[in-house]
């Protein structure tokens, strides 16, 4: 054991100085990477996450446990599958702690799916031994010639993958000629085809080739993980563009291709990238031409009318100037007479306004007679009916005056207080009360009270 840990009965009892929590990671990590080999884990994904650096960041469960994972971008940039949640896989790990947060993780550098553990092993023997040969350096790695008039497709006549290719170039672009170079691309033979394929169709005068294959399992894919294959890639005179499987699924010809496509069809779509923005450019320059022609010929058609009109006999100059200035001549005439025409009516509406605004003395004295008789009229008429007003307004209130109704025989009562007495069940036997007549009253006593009847 290390010098660096407690190794006496004091330092066990804690006699010793406190050490720091950065110390206490550091040393617990080079105890579990000595006293862990690296080994194989198996589990599923969970939290599968690539950080902008490349790196691969996830976890590794089962139904008991799961464990912190980092898988580098050197490695993990080179697994033939991506990585997702759910996926059952084993990898190559040491057991390690990551010290800024002293977190128990497995550092990665090998991972494969469950299951096809032979074939994975195979896959990354074979990718190791290649890419120490310098197989897979960018440096080797042909540029594509932008406009391919040929192309060569190694793949088979029956595979899905020719029609997808087919399609899309005859989409895109119709006019390049197709080569197709057959060949098995699954099964125990297909390596040896797939190779012999590639060799020929280096000679088959075509600026590049296509090596194109659907999707599939491990198995089924099996070929293009093949060295044969990978080394006749890599000795064809002419680029190679691979697109094997889907755009999860990598192979080692992929590596060793001058260019890797996702899929088929994306194969097809990249090598016709050219021709597309060509025809593209091509369609704008036409426009460009045909808007400047007519432009051109507008321009020149102008000039030429214009060099016409001059081009005119002296005397036909002379006579269209005459025309001219008699069509001025006359122009003036009848601006003038319009504007004197224009003076006139107005002097004649400002005299009929100025004689309109002097009414005639005769006319103002009427006028005021009138006024006066209306005046008087109204004032008459409006006396007799104020005094017709009064007069029913004296007659009403006469009717109303209580001394009008006692002198028609009727009498007042009150009570000793002056109370009016209203009614007979108010008065008592012997109570005197007061009369009052139309002229004059008197005092009196009651003597008999008498019912309403």
């Amino acid at each position: 054991m290390s010098s660096d840990f407690p190794t006496t009965a004091a330092d066990l009892r804690g006699e010793t100085s406190a050490i720091a929590v950065s110390e206490l990671a550091r040393r617990a990590r080079i105890t579990l990477e000595r006293q862990f080999p690296v080994l194989w884990v198996r589990g599923e994904l969970s939290g599968v996450t690539r950080a902008a650096s490349g790196h691969l960041y996830f976890s590794l469960k089962d139904d008991a446990a799961q464990l912190r994972c980092v898988m580098f971008r050197s490695r993990s940039q080179l697994l033939p599958f991506e990585p997702r949640a759910g996926l059952q896989v084993e990898v190559r790990a040491q057991v390690s702690l990551y010290e800024p947060r002293g977190d128990f993780q497995l550092t990665v550098d090998a991972m494969r799916q469950a299951g096809v553990g032979g074939l994975f092993e195979a896959f990354l023997r074979l990718k190791a031994k290649l890419e120490a040969e310098g197989l897979f350096d960018a440096a080797r790695k042909r540029p594509l010639p932008p406009l391919p008039a040929r192309i060569a497709v190694v793949t088979s006549p029956s595979a899905a993958a020719l029609r997808d290719v087919l399609a899309t170039l005859a989409r895109r672009a119709p006019h390049v000629e197709l080569v197709l170079v057959p060949c098995l691309v699954q099964g125990v033979e297909a390596p040896a085809r797939i190779a012999a394929a590639l060799a020929a169709a280096g000679r088959c005068d075509a600026d590049l080739v296509l090596l194109v294959r659907g999707g599939g399992s491990a198995e089924d894919l099996a070929a293009f993980n093949d060295e044969r294959v990978a080394r006749a890639i890599a000795a064809c005179p002419l680029p190679v563009v691979s697109g094997v499987g889907h755009e999860t699924d990598f192979s080692i010809a992929d590596f060793v291709a001058d260019l890797r496509a996702a899929t088929p069809t994306a194969a097809a779509e990249i090598v016709s990238t050219g021709h597309v923005d060509a025809a593209r450019r091509l369609h704008a320059l036409a426009e460009r031409l045909g808007r400047a022609q007519r432009d051109r010929l507008d321009r020149l058609g102008r000039r030429l009318d214009d060099l016409a009109e001059r081009l005119h006999a002296p005397a036909r100059q002379l006579a269209l100037a005459r025309e001219r200035l008699d069509a001025l001549h006359g122009r003036m005439r009848r601006a003038g007479a319009s504007q004197l025409r224009q003076a006139q009516n107005r002097t004649e509406g400002l005299t009929l306004r100025l004689r309109g605004s002097r009414p005639a003395l005769d006319m103002r004295r009427a006028g005021l007679a009138r006024l006066r008789d209306h005046l008087q009229q109204a004032a008459g008429s409006h006396l007799d009916d104020a005094r017709q007003r009064l007069r029913l307004a004296a007659a009403q209130l006469g009717q109303l005056d209580p001394g009008a109704v006692l002198s028609r025989g009727y009498a007042l009562v009150r009570d000793s207080e002056g109370r009016i007495v209203r009614d007979a069940a108010s008065l008592t036997v012997g109570q005197p009360v007061r009369l009052q007549f139309g002229q004059g009253g008197a005092d009196a006593d009651i003597t008999r009270l008498r019912d309403k009847d």
